[in-house]
């Protein structure tokens, strides 16, 4: 592709615009949405990013669109994956309901922050070393195998770090919420609140997704512009649909052993096409290697698509079993 700075201004103004919408609305009232309201959002964003893949179609071509569907899914996908830690952060800090909104949207907009400053670096280091390939397929691989390992428990993904430590201990905290202020005054002192706390493991987890989201993404497309485009989509509508789905983020227990099988996938393609192009003097004599074979866009789509299918299937299933099981011998 070659999109030029004008393009690349337009979708970066449109984008911030969006953005500034939904500041709008959660800064004018803060509350929790309704089924109705979230499932609104998340279908005009969902749109929107179909939408925007249908201009990419017409514009560069199929496989441009493609590329953008798929990497647009996967990151989705593991967006999705982030809300439970999300989930696991408003629990444990016991943020009520009705602000949850604002922690979610500063959530999303360090996302977007952080997986802006990755996709440069990646991107940068991609033109110049075709062998980031291996280091990008090998870190996917083994995100894959620590991802399977955890299996259903949600609970391990998210483990306090020292700079939440340092924070308790060093920062003065207040002892409850004062709506949705960094800052309160309490016995004629300004503290913080603990929506601070909040805050730095919100900004932390987004870090440690972002490690995981840029490489899988790379593994798709190499297209700066469609790297980029996938993450903010992907990243569009998460604070609604985190009310839409609601409980039933506790029933997708299949979805880390469904993602876990997506980033191995991506992984080994990745390795894959490092071979194809390799220069490393120390494999094949610096030749690229003829038989490692090229997966087309079509097929990762249907094999990304498939995968989550089937995990998120075979979790509602087994959801739904356990609840009439835990039903029947309550009624004994």
């Amino acid at each position: 592709m070659n999109v030029s700075g004008v393009v690349w201004a337009i979708t970066l103004v449109a984008l911030t615009a969006v953005l500034l919408v939904d500041l709008f609305i959660i800064g004018r009232r803060p509350h929790e949405p309704s089924v109705r309201e979230s499932s609104l959002w998340v279908a005009f964003y969902v749109g929107l990013a179909l939408l925007f893949g249908v201009g990419l179609w017409l514009t560069a071509g199929g496989s441009v669109a493609g590329q953008f569907y798929t990497g647009w899914l996967t990151e989705y996908s593991l967006s999705v994956d982030n809300l439970f830690v999300f989930m696991i952060i408003m629990a444990r800090f016991a943020v009520p309901r009705q602000y949850q909104q604002k922690v979610l949207l500063v959530g999303i907009v360090l996302a977007l922050i952080m997986r802006g400053g990755f996709i440069a670096l990646g991107a940068a280091l991609i033109s110049q070393f075709s062998w980031v390939f291996y280091i990008f397929g090998a870190f996917l691989i083994y995100t894959a195998i620590n991802l399977a390992r955890q299996g259903e428990s949600a609970e391990d993904e998210f483990q306090e770090n020292v700079l939440i430590r340092w924070s308790r201990r060093a920062l003065p905290i207040s002892r409850g919420y004062d709506a949705a202020r960094l800052t309160t005054r309490e016995h004629g002192r300004r503290m913080f609140t603990p929506m601070l706390i909040v805050m730095i493991a919100i900004g932390t987890t987004d870090l440690l997704f972002a490690l995981d989201s840029i490489p899988a993404i790379f593994g798709i497309t190499h297209e700066p512009y469609l790297v980029f485009t996938a993450n903010v989509f992907a990243l569009m509508g998460l604070r609604q649909l985190y009310f839409l789905l609601g409980g039933l983020l506790n029933r997708l227990i299949y979805l880390s052993y469904g993602l876990a099988v997506v980033l191995g996938f991506i992984g080994v393609k990745l390795i894959l096409e490092a071979l194809a192009e390799n220069s490393l003097f120390f494999l094949n004599g610096g030749e690229p290697v003829g038989w490692a074979p090229h997966i087309p866009i079509w097929l990762s789509l249907l094999a990304i698509v498939g995968i989550l299918a089937v995990a998120t299937v075979a979790s509602l299933v087994k959801s739904s079993r356990d609840r009439r099981r835990d039903l029947t011998g309550a009624g004994r």
